[in-house]
């Protein structure tokens, strides 16, 4: 979620040898054996949102294609999630399923639907894109132009959440809004994420918290872009250098839990749990005993993908349910992670 210094270590693991952290494993030291496989896609047109879950998904320097590309602000421009407006968990939004598909472009009868509970179907082409907004728009220390959904979306969601609302989508012509650099080196880049293009975890660690918690929580609690099982509970803590299908992946920062996790998406309603049982398995204090966050609690790893070797006109860049997930560096412990 939010981001602090990186505590980095320069060791990292590699079919049980020491490697260091510049050297990129590629296709010849891929593991001949999967350490888990994609079980769940998940994408979030719009921030705080519902998920959509995809059978496949194209991949783009900013995460999956169509993954927040749009936000709710309020009239300075700052960002809706959430935190402060819990009934954003119950806005459903659905994309042609054509969307999906690598290459596609919409039309003019292409729309973005828009649900919620007590409101009318709300409707946003895919294919016009509305006047820059004249206040730029921030996510936690990044600002911005966007580009303004109109009248009747602004509307909508002012009626829905009962104060002045916007609706605006990023503006990738003209705003490219970098990863931190703190822990991540490159191009690498997002949208209106938290902070990073993508967000794994695995099914054997909501699992493991399960086990824990006296009623279960889904994994939407955890708004992950990729569910992988397979795997021990909480290995993906360790993972560096990550293979999907044939794209290389660098896991650079686990996510430490705000209130959301506690938000029933079903009801929109929070309660203590699951961030209470997670601060008695998942602190800081006892998975990075020697970090300064020792309050902090862990659940998913931040991802961005090594996409400057791919051609921009290539084919093929899909991640689909199903596809194998080779683990080619880690970290000996969590405390050695980046957090």
């Amino acid at each position: 979620m939010l981001h602090e210094e990186c505590s980095k270590s320069n060791s990292f693991i590699e079919c049980g040898h020491l490697q260091s952290r510049g050297r990129m494993a590629d296709g010849s030291s891929t593991p001949a054996t999967p350490s888990a496989k994609v079980s769940a896609i998940f994408i979030y047109p719009i921030k705080s949102c519902r998920a959509i879950s995809v059978s496949r998904a194209p991949l783009t320097p900013t995460g999956f294609r169509w993954d927040r590309q749009w936000m709710v602000v309020n009239s300075q421009g700052r960002m809706y999630t959430q935190r402060v407006e819990p009934r954003l968990a119950l806005v459903e939004v659905e994309l042609p399923s054509e969307a999906f598909l690598e290459n596609w472009e919409p039309t003019q009868d292409s729309y973005m639907v828009v649900n919620a509970p007590g409101m009318q179907p709300l409707k946003i082409c895919l294919s016009q894109q509305g006047k820059e907004v004249a206040n730029a728009v921030s996510v936690w220390e990044w600002t911005g132009s966007a580009l303004d959904e109109g009248a009747e979306a602004s509307q909508w969601f002012s009626d829905y959440l009962g104060k002045p609302c916007q609706l605006v989508r990023f503006n990738s012509a003209s705003e490219v809004r970098p990863v931190d650099p703190d822990y991540v080196k490159g191009q690498h880049q997002t949208t209106f994420t938290d902070g990073y293009p993508f967000l794994l975890a695995s099914q054997e660690s909501l699992d493991e918290l399960n086990e824990h918690l006296k009623e279960p929580v889904s994994i939407n609690r955890f708004r992950p872009n990729i569910l992988v099982e397979g795997c021990e509970p909480y290995s993906e803590d360790l993972w560096t250098d990550i293979k999907i299908s044939k794209f290389l992946f660098s896991g650079v920062k686990l996510c430490y839990r705000c209130k959301i996790p506690t938000i029933n998406q079903e009801t929109a309603i929070a309660a203590p749990e699951p961030n209470e049982t997670l601060m008695k398995t998942r602190s800081g204090e006892l998975i990075r005993p020697n970090d300064k966050n020792k309050k902090r609690i862990y659940f998913g790893q931040n991802m961005t993908w090594n996409w400057m070797g791919f051609s921009a006109e290539g084919s093929g860049k899909i991640i689909k349910v199903g596809d194998s997930v080779y683990v080619l560096q880690k970290v000996s412990s969590t405390a050695e992670a980046a957090a």
